[in-house]
């Protein structure tokens, strides 16, 4: 007969034995030293691009623009003012506002599921240590209940 410990043989993933050792990756974030200098340039303007009160400065200024387009009179230039500079200059920085709040929120949501993953495998860890435990409680009784049976016969 088999013992029950020699069953199962648990061969932990590589990620869980890293994360054990300490050796696995944080969850990633932007690495303000690789963007370089046009990465560095982007993400300011964008910054500052990306704000309400850029928006309404936006807005001020295509509004300045508007009676232009209104005392012109043709339909072309009302709506081509409408399209290519109300909406594109109005709605580009409310649009990266939003991205803004949904990129945190999906920072967020990313920390906490490393932090759920973190917390799974460490009840993962708690309930194979249970199992080790049980395999060896079962292991004696069997061996206790072979010599019993032993002695018996």
């Amino acid at each position: 007969m088999t013992q029950v410990a020699a069953v199962f043989e648990h061969i932990p993933h590589p990620h869980t034995r890293a994360m054990l050792a300490g050796s696995a990756p944080a969850p990633p974030k932007v690495d303000d030293e690789r963007i370089g200098f046009n990465g560095k340039l982007g993400l300011f303007l964008t910054t500052i691009v990306g704000t309400m009160w850029a928006a309404y400065l936006f807005t001020v200024l295509a509004i300045v623009s508007f009676p232009s387009a209104i005392r012109s009179g043709d339909s072309i230039i009302i709506v081509a003012w409408i399209a290519q500079t109300f909406l594109q200059l109005v709605l580009l920085p409310i649009i990266i506002v939003g991205q803004n709040i949904q990129a945190k929120a999906a920072d967020k949501r990313a920390e906490q599921t490393y932090k759920d993953a973190e917390a799974i495998m460490h009840e993962c860890l708690q309930i194979q240590a249970h199992l080790a435990a049980q395999d060896g409680a079962l292991t004696k009784e069997v061996a206790e209940l072979r010599q019993l049976l032993g002695e018996s016969r």
